[in-house]
Parts: structure tokens; sequence; C-alpha cells
């Protein structure tokens, strides 16, 4: 191994000619037995920068991984290339594990991977200090962090074992998923200094991101499948009773699929771990407990059926598809259930009150993602620190054909009411007063009922009116604080919309603009001189269509629709179709005769 380069082992030993972006800077770090810190995206590469300085150390290298159903396949994959790897953990008999520590005594491996779990037993860890341990590689850091969104405290238990191992190995901490914040109490934790950490990015260029919002999940879900029935591919669900339903469901529909989650055999979850490995089956359904660490490169898509509990969790999840770098899918589909599904796993959860509201912080994190009309990559590079300065171009919201309005009105209404109610309450009360509603909860606070904001948008339903609150908290003209009752509050750039300093904009299909303008024609406003003018106009024409039809003028259109031309002067067919009393059938007949009037009259 002497004569052996780092250039010479990638391609000798893993076949490829360069090195990925920082897999090299990780390396040398590493061959300099240094203390390290790799943040590269799922799919990067980070399982060579410690696997190749494995060859070229003299002693073995200790990768502390936190899945021990992953081992075998981990290990088996590295046989494959002819490098001397094994693992100890309670899949194997007593027998097994005694030849296998002797072979390790031995020196007949190079690697060797353990839970943390089992560094912690005494026996154990005295066996370890026995063998040159040269490098101890932490696969998946994050769980070291308490700010981070899959914390496990038998990580921390390993860290002051790591200083009682001879000979002062080099350290390496590997993780996906990293905001600034758990980055910083890595670095602290397993004391790697500022140039030793190396942070690739976290853009996927091959990953294409969309949300759909409240469709029917079930529908969606067979139509896709539909339309990439030979892709291979991962479906995420909050629950183990969704991801069973969702199995049997795709299985009787005749889809090859596999579930997985704690609640099955051992047994029965490495069978379907494997069938999805060896493409037996399409589609992977299962919970959060399916993922970590498979290096399946052909997965195409990943579908979220419910909003995961973090964007942590959720950049960790779909960066299992496309990791052949060819083009793969994220889609996610949101429901605001889903949020409220997030919240009542944290009250039902265990842990400090910190905590917890670290974790609420964290759902409404995701649920602002969910909801931006921006770029979605972009949205979720800047989450984790990283700043760019152009759009993706392929995500759902960059592909968004919809109009851009302005909603500068309705946000001041907004906002205003938020200002108005002292910044006290949620996303459903503020909805509440805006409606107008009159339900106990509002009257418990008869005070709120005098506001001159109380009923100013009582023409919206409040599941609009939460929506447009989810998108102005989205878009940071709103801030929600607090733990299980969270109040919102008006932000700096959100106040400057209060003072007409900013205009803002949403994306709005153009019937939903147009049936919003008939709606509130249709509620009482008044005829003005020309929209008289037009709607007598309107009329004639109608009549003289009757009179070559014989039939009803009544029949061709009411005189409610042709108040509503008259008033709304639709130039567009989406406008024209979306006037109540305009069917399709109404309008191949009567469009161009109507339009011609309207034309005539603007």
């Amino acid at each position: 191994m002497q004569n052996l380069t780092p250039q010479t082992i990638l391609k000798e030993k893993f076949g490829y000619d360069n090195f990925r972006t920082g897999q090299l800077d990780v390396i040398e770090k590493v061959l300099a037995h240094k203390h390290a810190l790799a943040i590269m995206p799922t799919g990067g590469g980070k399982s060579i920068t410690y696997q190749l300085p494995a060859m070229l150390f003299d002693g073995i290298t200790l990768v502390i991984s936190p899945l021990i159903s992953l081992m075998k396949d981990q290990v088996d994959g590295l046989d494959a290339m002819g490098i001397d790897a094994t693992f100890l953990n309670s899949t194997l008999s007593g027998q097994v594990q005694a030849q296998r520590m002797s072979d390790l005594r031995s020196g007949y491996y190079k690697m060797l991977y353990v839970s943390p779990e089992r560094l912690e037993i005494s026996s154990f860890f005295d066996f370890i200090q026995q063998l040159p341990i040269e490098l101890v590689a932490i696969d998946e850091a994050h769980v070291m962090s308490q700010w981070g969104h899959d914390f496990r405290p038998s990580y921390l238990n390993i860290l002051p074992l790591l200083a009682k191992i001879p000979g002062n190995p080099a350290v390496l901490g590997l993780t996906a998923t990293a905001t600034d914040r758990v980055r910083q109490n890595l670095q602290q934790l397993l004391g790697v200094a500022d140039e030793d950490t190396i942070l690739t990015g976290f853009a996927r260029d091959n990953l294409a991101l969309k949300i759909a919002h409240n469709v029917d999940k079930r529908q969606y879900v067979q139509e896709y499948l539909r339309e990439n029935k030979d892709q291979s591919g991962i479906i995420y669900a909050a629950t183990r009773k969704q991801v069973d339903e969702l199995y049997e469901f795709l299985n009787k529909k005749g889809v090859k699929a596999g579930h997985y989650h704690a609640g099955l055999p051992e047994r029965e979850r490495q069978a379907m771990q494997e069938a999805f490995l060896f493409d037996e089956v399409q589609v992977m359904v299962a919970t959060n407990a399916f993922g970590m660490g498979i290096n399946k490169p052909n997965v195409r898509f990943v579908i979220h059926y419910s909003v995961p509990g973090n964007i942590e969790a959720y950049y960790q999840e779909i960066g299992r598809a496309g990791r052949d770098g060819l083009p793969a899918e994220a889609v996610l589909l949101y429901a605001p259930q889903d949020i409220h599904l997030q919240e009542f796993f944290v009250q039902k959860s265990e842990g400090t009150e910190e905590h917890k509201q670290n974790e609420y912080n964290k759902i409404r994190e995701m649920n602002a993602f969910a909801n931006t009309q921006s770029c979605l990559p972009r949205y979720l590079l800047g989450y984790f620190g990283e700043i760019v300065d152009h759009d993706c171009g392929h995500c759902s919201n960059c592909l968004d054909s919809r109009e851009m309005v302005d909603v500068t009105t309705d946000s001041q209404r907004v906002l205003a009411n938020v200002v108005r109610m002292n910044q006290s309450f949620g996303k459903a009360m503020v909805a509440k007063v805006l409606k107008g509603s009159q339900d106990a909860t509002v009257k418990k606070y008869d005070y709120l009922m005098k506001l001159p904001t109380y009923g100013l948008m009582k023409d919206r339903t409040l599941k609009d009116l939460s929506s447009f609150i989810d998108y102005l908290t989205a878009d940071g003209y709103l801030r929600i604080e607090g733990g299980e009752f969270p109040v919102l509050k008006v932000t700096e750039i959100g106040a400057r919309v209060l003072k007409g300093q900013l205009v803002v904009e949403k994306r709005v299909n153009r019937r939903v603009i147009a049936q919003q303008k008939v709606t509130s024609a249709a509620k009482g406003l008044k005829l003005s001189e020309s929209d008289n003018k037009l709607f007598a106009e309107l009329k004639s024409k109608r009549l003289e269509l009757a009179r070559e039809a014989g039939i009803p003028p009544f029949l061709i259109f009411s005189d409610k629709t042709l108040m509503n031309m008259a008033i709304l002067r639709p130039q567009t067919d989406e406008e024209f179709l979306a006037i109540s009393g305009v069917g399709e059938k109404k309008f191949d007949i009567y469009h161009k005769e109507f339009a011609d009037v309207i034309v005539k009259q603007h």
C-alpha cells in the first residue's frame, strides 16, 4: 500500500476517475490525523472520505453507524470492491463475534462497523482499546447534536470514549444535514476547527422539487405511479397506519410495493429492504425509519405523502432520489392537517420544554417552506445558510404559470388585524376575526368583535384566510412565536407593508381572480352608468340570438349573468368561464357574440 495514492485507489478500488467536490479535501485532513467535519449532500460521496483512507492506513478504521440493519449491506459493498471490512452487532451469534474479534486482533480487517450503543459496553470498549485504531468515522453525525433533527443521546456518550483510544486517531464526523447551529455544535463536540470543516454545499441540481397542495393523495399517487410505472421510488408517510393502508391499496391496484416501519418484525423489514434494493418491488412505502444509509442509486422519485416534521428530515429523505446523478423528482403532498399531526407528535413526546420548543419551531419552518411561492431549492439552501443569487428554473414554483397579482391590500388587512389583536393570538383566531366569526372562541374575547378589522374579509373562507396567512408567514411578513400555543407577530418587512412601503404579490389562477370578482359583484355591487349601458346592449344581443333560435332569452343567459359580464368585462377565455352561468357548452356557442359586444364598449 505504501506506493498507492488517493488518486490511484479511487480508480483501482472504486472505479472513478475524479473526486467529487470536497472529497479530496476531507481525505487529506483525515490522512493528516486531524479532527474533521464533512457536510456533504446525500449522494455526494461521503463514504469514500473514510473508506479510501482506510486503504492507506496501516491500522483499523472504526465506523460508528446508527443502524444495525445497514451494516451488512455496507460491508457487502466493500467486500465486492476487495476492501476487507466487517461488523459486530447483535445479529451475529456469539461464536461468529468471537471469530471476528480474533481476526481483528490478527489484522485481517481494515474496517470495523459498530453501533454507538455497543461502544458503551465496557467489555467491548476494552477490546477496542487493544486494536490499532487510526481513524474513527462517525456517520450521520447530526444525531449527536441536540439541535439536529434526529438527536440520539447515545451518540453523546461515545465522545469521552474517543479520547481514551490509544494513538490519537483521526476523527471524522459526516452528515448531509446541518444548519449553522448544528454545524457549530458538532465542531464543539468533536473538537473540529473551522478550517477543518468541509462544507460542499447542499444543492442537488438533478433533483426537481415539487409541492402539490390539497390534492386527493391516493389518487395523485396512483396516477403518478401509472406515469412512472418502470421507475423505482420511495413514498414516505407519517404513521405506521398510513404506511400499511397505502401499501395495501397500491398492491390491490397492481403496484409492486413494499412497506417498512418499526412495527414490523426485523426479518420482514430486512426482506422488504432487500426486495427494494434488488428491484423486486418498485416502490417502498415507509415511515422515516427507512432510508438512512441506503445506497440505491436508481431511485427516481421520493414522494412525501405527509409533510415531515422538519426541513432537515425532508432534505435528507429527498436526497435518496437521483444518487446516480440522473434526473429525479421529489414531490411533497401538502395538507394543513399534516402540520397538526406533527405538532401532536411533539405534544406527546418526552423531552424538555426547550427541546419541544425547538421541535415546534422546526415544524413551522417546514410549513413555511411548503407554502412559499419562491424558488424551492433556493429557499431550501437559504435555510442551511447557503445563499444563491438565482432560481433553479425547474421546481414547481419556478414553473408556476399562474398570474402574479398585487395582494398588498389583503396583506395589509391581515397584518393590521394581527396588530389590533395585540400580536397575542394564533393563526386560527386571526382568521376567525377577519372572517367575522361568532363562534365561542371569539366571543370569549368580546373586545375582538369590536375591532375595526372584525369581519374585514368576511367574503373569504376560513380555509382561504388560513392559507393566505401561511403564505405571509412563509415569505417573511409574519413570524410565529411560542410553543404549543403559538402566536403571530408582524416582522420588520411586514411593518413596511403596513406603512405602504412594500408591495406584496402572489400567484393566483386567473379563473380564481375572476371568480372572486364575480362573488363580489353578486353580493350587491351597483352598476355604473357605463355598466348599465353595456348591460342593455348585452340584453339586446341576447334577445336577438333568442329570436333566431326560437327560445326564451333567459335560456341563453340570465340577467344576473349578463350583469356580471357588464361589471367584470371579461377579456380572456378563463375570465369568461369564471362567470356564474357560463358553462362550457354555452361558452362554445355564445362566447364570440357577447365578447364582441364587450370589446366594442371597452
